[in-house]
């Protein structure tokens, strides 16, 4: 029997401990069912022996501390609410833990933005991680040595597990059940509780939102430029004119600003608008593209289902209003 350790603090998201118990405890129950014996046996595990009250109406009992635990498996680190560097600084000791625990071999998996807490430990330094795709920009400014990839569901390298944001993270749980107890066993769970099993992408959920915290005001032009002119025939030496710097120079600092070269930043923008447009208009894929700056359809299908992991019409079947 596997010991599972889910961290617990009041910052947590009360629903990624739900989850987290729902899935654990009916993985066990399926296979009580089915005459076999219990796979795991999941604790509560806190800085403190106490009740730990969150900021709604909710309180969950800590099984165990930090310091009694001996022997853990797999240590699971949920997402939290709040600002990351007030909450990063709050669990210190945590964070301490997490990082010895690994090193004693337990494995550990994170949820959601409980990723940040695997990157302030250094386990995440050198290989591919994912997190909440709104939080993946902050992460990789913090940590250059992680491989952040924002558009990926779950990562798995070095007995160390990460996801993507919100309640996506519980499709690590199945992919941990399935790791464990076999594909037969992930999908009856997954069954039982309706969710998707096979989803491997994160990047329709994203919303572009223009990466404007840099400070670097002859960009901030540039990117409100291409912002307004997106649906035309626009070319970067008309952008890269704005800034009186040279083309060469400016894509750097455009790149370093936004974490975008001007051209991958003119994509997102139009791929944005196309979202929307399909979203909330009956028109065509032609008349999109018209209104997004795109002459090629298979230009336009190439990067969009890139950018967003669904083909146009696949993302209007899923998220139209119609």
């Amino acid at each position: 029997m596997k010991v599972i350790s889910l961290l617990l603090h009041e910052d947590v998201y009360p629903s990624a401990i739900g989850g987290v118990i729902d899935l654990i405890y009916g993985t066990n129950q399926y296979l009580l069912e089915c005459g076999r014996p219990e796979a795991f046996r999941l604790e509560l595990v806190g800085e403190k022996a106490k009740n730990i009250h969150l900021d709604v109406p909710a309180q969950f009992v800590c099984y165990t501390t930090l310091d009694k635990v001996e022997r853990s498996h797999l240590i699971i680190v949920p997402g939290f609410k709040g600002d990351v560097s007030v909450v990063l600084g709050k669990y210190k000791d945590v964070i301490s833990w997490i990082g010895e625990m690994y090193r004693c071999g337990s494995e550990i998996a994170s949820m959601c933005v409980g990723s940040f807490f695997l990157a302030e430990a250094g386990l995440l330094n050198g290989i591919t991680a994912t997190s909440h795709w709104a939080a993946a920009g902050e992460m990789q400014r913090r940590y250059p040595l992680i491989k952040v990839q924002s558009d990926r569901i779950i990562t798995d390298q070095r007995g160390i597990y990460t996801s993507g944001g919100a309640f996506v993270a519980l499709k690590l749980i199945l992919y941990l059940i399935e790791k464990f107890c076999g594909r037969e066993v992930a999908l009856a769970v997954s069954k039982r509780y309706s969710i998707e099993i096979d989803l491997v992408s994160q990047a329709h959920f994203a919303v572009f939102s223009g990466q404007r915290q840099h400070g670097d005001e002859e960009i901030l032009k540039s990117q409100s430029y291409i912002e307004m002119h997106y649906a035309s025939n626009l070319s970067i030496e008309q952008v890269s004119a704005l800034c009186p710097t040279g083309k060469r120079n400016f894509i750097r600092r455009f790149k370093a600003a936004t974490n975008n070269s001007p051209i991958e930043y003119l994509q997102r923008v139009r791929i944005e608008a196309a979202r929307k447009i399909l979203e909330n208009e009956d028109c065509p894929l032609t008349e999109v593209m018209r209104q997004t700056g795109y002459g090629d359809i298979k230009t336009f299908r190439m990067i969009f289902k890139r950018l967003t992991g669904l083909s146009p019409r696949d993302y209007r079947k899923r998220y139209s209003r119609r």
